[in-house]
C-alpha cells in the first residue's frame, strides 16, 4: 500500500476506460476513495460501481465542486486525465483546434483554479497530468493533439516549480503507445509509431505509482523515452531529420 493515498479523497476524470479506469481501480485497491468522472455516463457508472467509488459524470472542466462534495468536502488527489486525439496538420479546422486546447489543456488549467485555493491553504494537494510522449517530443499526423500535450506538460511543470514549496505536489505521465480506445483511434500513425511499443494502461498506472512513492514529477512508463527527449534537447536537428524520417515512411504507406 501506497501510504500517501490511503483514505485519500482521489478525483479521475475521463475515468470510464483506458488509462483513467486503470488509474481509478488502482487509487481504489491503495485504500482511497474515488471519483470517477466521465463524460459517458454509464461507463463512469459501471467503473465507478466494480470499485466501489462513486461516478460523478459530466465535462471534466466543470466537476470539481461536485467531486468534492462527493467526497465529503476535500480533493487530495485530481488526475487531470481526460484527452482527446486530435488529429490533422496546420489546416486542421480552427474547431478542431479549438477543442484539442480546451480539454488537454483548460480544462487542467480550470480544475487547478478550483482547487489550488484549498490546497495552498492547508499545505498539501497532489495533481495528475495525463500528458503523453507527444508532449516531450511530437507526434507525427497529430499537430493539435502535439500541440496542446506539449502545452499540458508545460502548465503541470509550472505548477510545480511554483508550487511545490507549498506543499503542492505534481506529476506529469508521459506515455506512447496505450492499449486503448484512443490509440486506436490514431490510425496509421500510429499503428507505424506507437503499436509496436504499446503497453496495457495498468502499467501505467503502475508507473504512476512508483513515482508517488519516490516523490517523482515525471512518469515516463516507456523509460527509453527519456533518451529521445534527451536528443531532442541536446541535437534538434538530429532528432528532427531522425522524425522527418518516420514522417516520410508514414506518407508512402498512406
Amino acid at each position: 500500500m501506497v501510504e500517501a493515498v490511503q483514505d485519500a479523497g482521489v478525483v479521475v476524470t475521463g475515468a470510464g476506460g483506458g488509462i483513467g479506469a486503470a488509474l481509478a481501480r488502482r487509487f481504489a485497491a491503495e485504500g482511497a476513495r474515488v471519483v470517477v468522472n466521465d463524460l459517458d455516463a454509464a461507463k463512469a457508472k459501471a467503473v465507478a460501481e466494480e470499485i466501489g467509488a462513486i461516478a460523478v459524470p459530466g465535462d471534466a472542466s466543470t466537476i470539481v465542486a461536485e467531486a468534492r462534495d462527493a467526497l465529503g468536502g476535500t480533493i487530495d488527489v485530481y488526475c487531470a486525465n481526460a484527452g482527446l486525439p486530435s488529429a490533422g496538420s496546420e489546416s486542421a479546422d480552427e474547431k478542431v483546434w479549438a477543442l484539442a486546447w480546451d480539454v488537454n489543456v483548460m480544462a487542467h488549467v480550470r480544475a487547478a483554479q478550483e482547487l489550488l485555493p484549498a490546497w495552498l491553504e492547508r499545505g498539501s494537494g497532489r495533481f495528475v497530468s495525463t500528458v503523453s510522449a507527444a508532449g516531450l517530443l511530437t507526434m507525427i499526423g497529430a499537430a493539435p493533439y502535439s500541440v496542446t500535450k506539449h502545452g499540458a506538460y508545460a502548465f503541470a511543470e509550472w505548477l510545480s516549480l511554483t508550487y511545490r514549496h507549498r506543499g503542492v505536489q505534481v506529476h506529469a505521465i508521459c506515455p506512447q503507445g496505450v492499449r486503448t480506445d484512443m490509440l486506436d483511434a490514431t490510425g496509421s500513425a500510429g499503428d507505424l509509431v506507437l503499436q509496436p511499443t504499446a503497453i496495457e494502461p495498468e502499467t501505467v498506472a503502475d508507473a504512476l505509482f512508483a513515482g508517488i512513492e519516490e516523490d517523482r514529477f515525471l512518469i515516463l512508463p516507456h523509460p527509453e523515452v527519456a533518451g529521445y527527449y534527451q536528443v531532442r534537447a541536446a541535437e534538434p536537428d538530429r532528432w528532427l531529420t531522425n522524425m522527418n524520417h518516420i514522417q516520410q515512411k508514414w506518407e508512402a504507406t498512406r
